[in-house]
């Protein structure tokens, strides 16, 4: 085949095989069988292998994993991209549309836009001269991270945009149960005189075009991952949403490819839409999927609007993916425009959320955390439990006035919910159910038991107890110290003094507010200068992918070292994992005993904590996952002691952990080998001399270590 020839036959495949992928990724079709389809790209990947020259971006074949990457580009968003206020109730939509209406000229709202609310990561797609060329995600809302390569594996999501005369294609995403929808229920409003004509090749559209929407994994999709988790022998994962976002988030485009991510399209980014829906009828006519239950209601309608919502909830666990909510806006985009920025989120949108699902288990413990504002908050350890689409293993107990009010006790089985919070809450205690024997919590002797070196106050007035002699000032500067201590993230910089100066300016209140932190804002210290001020900025930046262990040694979890750490990065793999371990998985890695378990479980379980690690999770800084399957050391131990010429004793560790081996700091019958440097330890040499423990002088160390 001559190239004249080629070049023709791969514009046939390649329009083949997205017309394939459209029905099949998009409108849940099938046109040929797999097997089919799989030969026909495998004939195009053969011919652009003999012409390379015809390879395109928006090619079929480029849609295949690259290289890992080393980190990821931060990009600025053109627009920001904002969040919604929640609303949980029809009184708190009526006030909303009140404050509204007062700020608009007219006092007079048209429309209203309705739509679900996607349980998923937000991501921008950019596309240029009608071919994707950039994915970036949400990150704090003005900054996001590049993440290209990883979304452009997903199936759903178009390599070219096409003009078309073509009528918007029916999606259907909504496995329904049987009986009338909202639609035949009569809740759809009439539409007919709002939609769009289709968009013709003489249409003025942008050469640069914008869409956003929601990276998500389908409810069936995520059980047969479980599934496969389980039969692998496995930890499974811990729900939808988490899974998409950490999917995204690897460096290796090759796990976002393993996984089956959906894109789905809310926003398109363009003045030439005036209307919400108007811009949802060209997504679906560009070949996005949407998630089809948009809807326009007029001012009048108000009550069709709320009659909709309701058998939304009622229906919404037919859908393929999770929500917890609907998303209503101005439908006119001038007036949306105009009402601007609260904040973080607009005037012109608030997101209804359903009523709290609600489930029924069994408190087995209460322990008690302390949060990086010294306060000591009971949460209860519950078995496990589904809410609102995810598994349920604590929930908050607030303070010991609130477990007297419950008379919540170990062993009691409790009413929990979950109503826009991280962490579930304890609505009510079932008492015709609690055992014989039960004894009411004494919060004081449950401080004294789980932290016997730390004495507590509760302040006059104040339903919180706190560690007594330590403002919630200096417990902030002694974790962001130790966050940033070479044990732990080691950013240069961030020493005692300039964490003091960062925190006493009010530059940052908390760990999140380092990766926001901006040049000319640090260069106006006493302590900084323009370079001082680069410098720093840029290693936070640098800190933003950490490997597992050492965020995990960040975290400053009570009783968790960098060798604790290590060991709990390698067994779980995942921070999204170790999130949701028992006490019982953890007591069964090694050298983790009853206190240290309760420790990291508390840890996670407190509400501050994980807000903490949403807020990070959002503005794109997470852990990455430990892969541990190649490393040449796994399953040796180390130990150091004395000084080396090369390096110091903490690098020489790292290093070590890096191969994937163990540190310790004693000797014993596994230990592979004890490394040797200057002024060695005799305790340790005595030891390794009585057991026969090899011994490493630096030379070897280093040649162990490829240095």
């Amino acid at each position: 085949m001559n190239k004249v020839d080629a070049e023709q036959r791969i514009a046939k495949l390649r329009e083949l095989i997205n017309d394939y992928r459209y029905h099949y990724h998009v409108l849940d079709e099938s046109t040929m069988s797999e097997a089919a389809a799989d030969s026909l790209k495998h004939e195009l990947s053969r011919l652009e292998e003999e012409y390379p020259e015809l390879i395109t971006p928006d090619s079929p074949t480029q849609r295949v994993a690259g290289k890992p990457l080393d980190k990821f580009t931060k990009v600025r968003h053109e627009k920001r991209m904002i969040s919604l206020a929640d609303v949980f109730s029809e009184e708190e939509v009526k006030d909303w549309i009140t404050r509204n209406e007062k700020l608009i000229p007219g006092g007079h709202i048209e429309e209203f836009f309705t739509d679900i609310k996607m349980d998923g990561l937000a991501c921008s797609l950019k596309y240029r001269d009608g071919v994707f060329v950039q994915a970036v995600t949400r990150g704090d809302g003005l900054v996001g991270e590049d993440v290209t390569l990883n979304v452009k594996t997903i199936e759903n999501i178009p390599l070219r945009i096409s003009i078309s005369e073509e009528n918007e294609s029916q999606l259907n995403l909504g496995a329904r149960p049987a009986g009338p929808s909202p639609r035949a229920a009569g809740a759809t409003p009439r539409l007919a005189s709002l939609r769009t004509p289709s968009i013709s090749t003489e249409t003025s559209f942008p050469s640069e075009v914008e869409v956003r929407g929601e990276i998500v994994i389908f409810k069936k999709d995520f059980d047969r991952l479980n599934e496969i988790q389980r039969k692998q022998g496995e930890a499974e994962f811990a729900n939808p949403r988490n899974l998409a976002a950490g999917s995204i988030r690897q460096l290796d485009p090759k796990v976002a490819a393993s996984r089956p991510l959906k894109f789905i399209a809310y926003d398109l980014v363009t003045p030439d839409r005036p209307t919400w829906h108007e811009a949802y009828e060209t997504l679906r006519e560009l070949g996005f999927q949407t998630s089809n239950e948009d809807r326009v209601f007029r001012a009048d309608e108000m009550k069709e609007l709320f009659r909709y919502i309701g058998e939304l909830d009622e229906y919404r666990k037919g859908l393929r993916f999770n929500t917890d909510g609907m998303v209503i806006k101005i439908n006119d985009r001038a007036v949306y425009d105009k009402l601007g920025i609260v904040g973080k989120t607009p005037r012109g949108a608030v997101a209804y959320k359903f009523p709290a699902e609600e489930s029924t288990t069994v408190v087995r413990d209460i322990v008690i955390s302390i949060g990086r504002t010294g306060a000591a908050t009971p949460v209860a350890i519950l078995d496990p439990v589904q809410v609102a689409g995810t598994t349920v293993r604590h929930a908050s107990l607030h303070n010991a006035d609130e477990i007297a009010r419950l008379d919540v006790r170990i062993g009691d089985t409790v009413i929990i919910y979950k109503a826009g919070d991280i962490i579930p809450q304890v609505k009510e205690v079932l008492l015709t159910l609690r055992p014989e024997g039960t004894e009411a919590f004494d919060y004081e002797k449950a401080l004294k038991r789980q932290y016997p070196e730390l004495q507590f106050e509760r302040p006059a007035g104040e339903v919180v107890y706190r560690v007594k002699g330590e403002s919630s000032n200096l417990i902030l500067k002694r974790a962001i110290e130790y966050y940033a201590s070479k044990p732990a993230l080691n950013i240069e910089g961030l020493g005692e003094k300039n964490v003091e100066a960062l925190i006493d300016a009010g530059l940052i209140g908390s760990i999140a507010d380092l990766y926001r932190l901006k040049e000319s804002e640090v260069a106006k210290l006493e302590r900084f200068g323009e370079l001082s001020a680069r410098n720093l900025v840029t290693a936070i930046e640098k800190a933003r992918t950490p490997a597992l262990g050492k965020f995990i040694t960040a975290l400053g979890i009570r009783h968790v070292g960098a060798a604790t750490a290590t060991s709990l990065a390698r067994r779980f793999k995942s921070l999204d994992r170790l999130m949701e371990v028992t006490e019982e998985e953890l007591m069964a890695v090694d050298d983790i005993g009853e206190v240290v378990a309760e420790s990291i479980v508390a840890w996670f379980a407190d509400e501050d904590n994980a807000k903490m690690l949403e807020e990070l999770r959002e503005m794109g800084v997470w852990p990455q996952e430990e892969n541990t399957d190649e490393l040449p050391l796994v399953g040796q131990s180390y130990i150091v002691t004395g000084t080396l010429a090369a390096m110091g004793r903490e690098e020489a560790e790292d290093r070590l952990r890096a191969l994937g081996a163990t540190v310790t700091s004693s000797v014993t019958k596994n230990t592979t080998a004890l490394i040797v440097g200057e002024k060695p330890g005799k305790s340790k040499m005595d030891k390794a001399a009585k057991l026969g423990t090899p011994v490493m002088n630096e030379a070897e160390f280093l040649k162990l270590v490829k240095m």
